[in-house]
């Protein structure tokens, strides 16, 4: 059984101030910025291109997990720390209980910056995207030898945007009470329809 231990402070989601002054977007930790695309982007660059840079598939299969396995490595360890002062984690204690960790960190101006957040939701974001696209076209073109590089794939891509997105919005108590709240709005929104009407 798993639970989930949230620190109460708060990060940035595009970079936002407390004040709600926007920041100047300036990248303040290119290094961490251009590792949390290239990695990523370059998976989806060696799927593309398999057939034209190797027509082994056990190769590009190979880099496309090695560049899949940094990537998540990197984005789960460095950038979410460096550019939006988030971190997620797994803990099992003495008793072999299972603890999820989401943290996230006041926002610090001389932190965290507005360009670094939005590099690094528009590449958590995108990404996952573009991984569903390649599982329904590599089952519809019939690459199946491939499907199990773009499952890993997404899996590894959802991952980390599961654990960024828990350690924004809150653990799960808190997405649950989101999405029940969302639910009893929408159902009450139709029950007052179908009143309304004739």
């Amino acid at each position: 059984m798993s639970e989930c231990v949230q620190d109460s402070r708060d990060a940035p989601l595009f970079g936002e101030e407390e004040d709600g002054r926007p920041r100047k977007p300036k990248v303040r930790h290119p290094l961490a910025s251009f590792f949390h695309l290239f990695f990523r982007t370059s998976a989806i660059l060696v799927y593309l291109l398999s057939d034209i840079l190797s027509s082994r598939f056990i190769v590009c299969m190979v880099a496309i997990m090695l560049l899949l396995s940094c990537d998540f490595w990197t984005v789960k360890n460095v950038s979410g720390r460096l550019l939006v002062g988030l971190r997620w984690w797994n803990h099992v204690g003495e008793d072999g209980r299972s603890q999820w960790v989401f943290e996230s960190r006041k926002a610090d101006v001389s932190v965290t910056s507005t360009a670094d957040a939005q590099v690094f939701w528009l590449g958590l974001i995108l990404c996952p995207i573009l991984w569903v696209f390649f599982v329904f076209s590599t089952v519809f073109s019939l690459k199946l030898r491939w499907l199990a590089v773009v499952i890993m794939g997404l899996v590894l891509q959802w991952a980390n945007l599961y654990g960024y997105v828990r350690c924004k919005v809150g653990g799960q108590s808190t997405l649950t009470n989101m999405a029940q709240s969302y639910l009893g709005v929408q159902i009450l929104q139709q029950a007052l329809k179908r009143t309304e009407k004739p």
